[in-house]
């Protein structure tokens, strides 16, 4: 065999091909032109062994390569100055590396981002470290810090008070990878609540709710507080402010997809908090469920389950199939005696808690929900949020919308009396409330860029006067690549013109799409828009998840043109009435069920088939139908002149009389049009 064919199979270079081989027992010269059949086929079937052998060379040479510029950057004290947030190909910027190596680098430890999503400070603090770079903080404002640790300190001295301590609900964060079941289990624990069937359910999203449970112990019925929406926000915020909301962690692992980067990353966040946690085998019921591979892989991650002789309670349930909930439910109270002195608060104290839900209803105005922590909350009290006071409490309703008077430890609440609406993870302390200064509602309001300004309502004269129906309003979330063109596609919706329909953008903002828009759209009804950005790997599989549509486009006429032809399809259609002409019944052939042959005298104008007709009795509308069918001797027309005497058949529920007066007419719907103003 030719020693280039032989290199053209192995798909290597002949020259590079003939210097490996002596390095691998082949004795075959630098300059052969040709190789014995026999060796030939020797050479091949050991190749893949000589290129993997290869292959791991230049992965150890490029693994040392590595090695020696990280040391390099050590010994030369190569520093890189990162924000609080940075998009990764700023970081890869800033590294001066290659988007795609900082993207597998992250992947490697368990993070998938692509280049245009932000990463924390924290984590690309920690990847700069380990490619050898000192990191440190871009300066911030100090004042801001000292505010923040003040406001922090102020919630745990509330929390701390130990004067007149008494056990409250415990409060419960739900977390996991997506798709394994975290909403599915929340709506589970729902419909299982014994009290829930009274009440009629759920009614109302309001960031967190309530379940009642019977305790395995005493058969007392003890309440229990889901913070809502799996990995709320509010948990990851508080908990990088300081502060604690949740006392008991419930981790969803599926038993048919094991422990996950997610999982993993939930792990993290638990034991950074100290939180007790329970574990919830999820899907138990699906072919290939394996929850010892589960345990197997969680103790592999230092969480060793009780019945391996670890300290975390493990339940294996079916959140579809609702097995084991309630088995689930009393662990959960067991767990919450166990850790008793700490899920204890003074109810008698000013009331102290966290935000955990804010936006702006068109109709309320600025709305937030609450989870009281400590003290008692009521009717009238100031609303007193970081030591301003933000109004004051003009309602209060619980998750299923009941007005409430009052509000005590571990009650999340949903509060109207805002003047601005505070942000996700703010801190309301009454006890501030001597000390606080009336907010400036115009300077905030300019200042915000979360709440706030999340919902925005486009309107018309119309709808501010009569309202437009919520079937005839399209709920958008917006998200773009640039601030001037969200400007410019906000900008451009605010030009619609019509009394019947409207946008509402619920939320706005840049860069890609993220769970949180995911889970924002499906508790606002609303469709999410990305103008020349992507949703993440993640949000892409809970839109799937929580069946949210997604619309992604690259001309901003191309999304207004969308907008134009949804808001059209919701419109009423402009109906117009041409009258034909009226008959008199003469006699009544035959009576059928909805259905009537009668003979008739057309008195004016004329009757068409397929006409409708509205029946008059002594001047007075008795009821309505149509002609299927006409017929002048024994012919069928389709349609009868005036003075004509006809058999017609009638449809209608209504029974026709001798002597009734029979008006016949058509209608044509025209669709409207939505008006742009460009």
């Amino acid at each position: 065999m030719n020693v280039t064919e032989l290199a053209r199979k192995l798909r290597i270079n002949t020259k590079e091909m003939l210097e490996l081989l002596p390095k691998y027992g082949f004795d075959i010269g630098a300059r052969a032109i040709k190789v014995d059949n026999k060796v030939a086929d020797q050479i091949t079937r050991k190749w893949r062994f000589i290129k993997k052998d290869l292959d791991d060379q230049k992965k150890k040479e490029e693994e040392e390569k590595k090695m020696k510029e990280k040391e390099l950057r050590k010994e030369t004290g190569e520093t890189v100055v990162l924000p609080d947030l940075i998009r990764v190909r700023d970081f890869a910027d800033k590294l001066n590396m290659s988007v795609t190596r900082i993207i597998t680098e992250l992947m490697k430890n368990g993070i998938l981002a692509n280049q245009n999503q932000n990463i924390d400070y924290d984590t690309a603090a920690i990847m700069a470290e380990e490619l050898g770079f000192t990191a440190k903080k871009e300066e911030t404002n100090k004042v801001d810090h000292a505010v923040e640790e003040q406001k922090v300190k102020a919630l745990e001295e509330a929390l701390s008070s130990t004067e007149n301590l008494q056990p409250r609900s415990p409060v419960v964060v739900v977390m996991g990878h997506v798709d394994h079941g975290k909403t599915k289990l929340l709506d589970a624990i729902r419909s299982t609540n014994i009290i829930d069937t009274e009440s009629g359910g759920i009614t109302q999203h309001i960031g967190a709710y309530q379940t009642v449970w019977q305790d395995p112990k005493n058969k007392q019925e003890r309440a229990i507080t889901f913070i809502d929406t799996p990995g709320h926000e509010a948990f990851t915020v508080m908990r990088s402010r300081g502060a604690k909301v949740a006392d008991i962690a419930i981790m969803v692992v599926a038993a048919d997809d094991g422990v996950k980067p997610q999982t993993e990353e939930v792990i993290n966040i638990i034991n950074a908090a100290k939180l007790p946690f329970i574990v919830a085998i999820n899907k138990i019921d699906r072919e290939g469920a394996d929850p010892q591979r589960v345990r197997t892989e969680l103790s592999q991650r230092n969480v060793l389950c009780e019945d391996w002789g670890g300290t975390v309670p493990v339940v294996e349930i079916s959140a579809k199939q609702k097995l084991n909930i309630d088995k689930l439910l009393d662990v959960l109270l067991l767990m919450a005696d166990l850790n008793e002195d700490k899920i204890k608060a003074d109810p008698s104290l000013p009331a102290v808690g966290t935000i955990i839900e804010s936006h702006v209803d068109k109709g309320m105005g600025p709305v937030a929900t609450v989870l009281v922590q400590a003290g008692t909350l009521r009717r009238n009290d100031p609303l007193v949020v970081n030591g301003e006071i933000y109004g004051k409490v003009r309602a209060m309703k619980d998750y299923i919308g009941r007005d409430l008077a009052t509000a005590g430890p571990s009650v999340p609440v949903q509060i109207i009396g805002f003047k601005v609406a505070p942000e996700v993870g703010d801190i309301m302390n009454l006890s501030k409330a001597g000390d606080a200064s009336k907010i400036d509602v115009k300077q905030k309001r300019n200042q915000q860029t979360g709440a706030e300004r999340s919902l925005n309502v486009i309107k018309n004269e119309t709808e501010e006067e009569e309202g437009v129906r919520r079937e005839h309003t399209l709920n958008l979330i917006i998200k773009t690549d640039v601030l001037g063109s969200l400007e410019a596609i906000v900008g451009s919706l605010q030009k619609l013109k019509h009394e019947e329909v409207g946008v509402k953008i619920i939320g706005k903002g840049l860069g890609n799409i993220t769970e949180d828009d995911v889970n924002k759209a499906e508790a606002g009804e609303a469709t999410i828009v990305g103008f020349h950005v992507n949703p993440t790997p993640s949000a892409e599989e809970l839109m799937r998840e929580k069946n949210v549509e997604f619309k992604r486009y690259e001309i901003i006429y191309d999304l207004i043109n969308w907008v134009k032809e949804d808001l059209e399809k919701k419109l009423s259609a402009e109906v117009t009435i041409e009258e034909l002409g009226r008959a008199k019944v003469l006699a009544i052939f035959r009576t059928d069920k909805n259905a009537m042959t009668i003979g008739a005298r057309i008195t004016d104008g004329k009757v068409t088939k397929n006409s409708k007709v509205r029946i008059k009795r002594k001047g007075e509308l008795i009821g309505e139908g149509k002609f299927s069918q006409c017929k002048t001797g024994q012919q069928d027309v389709s349609e009868v002149p005036s003075g004509t005497e006809c058999g017609l058949r009638f449809e209608g529920k209504d029974k026709i009389e001798e002597g009734d007066i029979l008006e016949a007419y058509t209608e044509h719907s025209k669709s409207k049009k939505i008006v742009f103003e460009l």
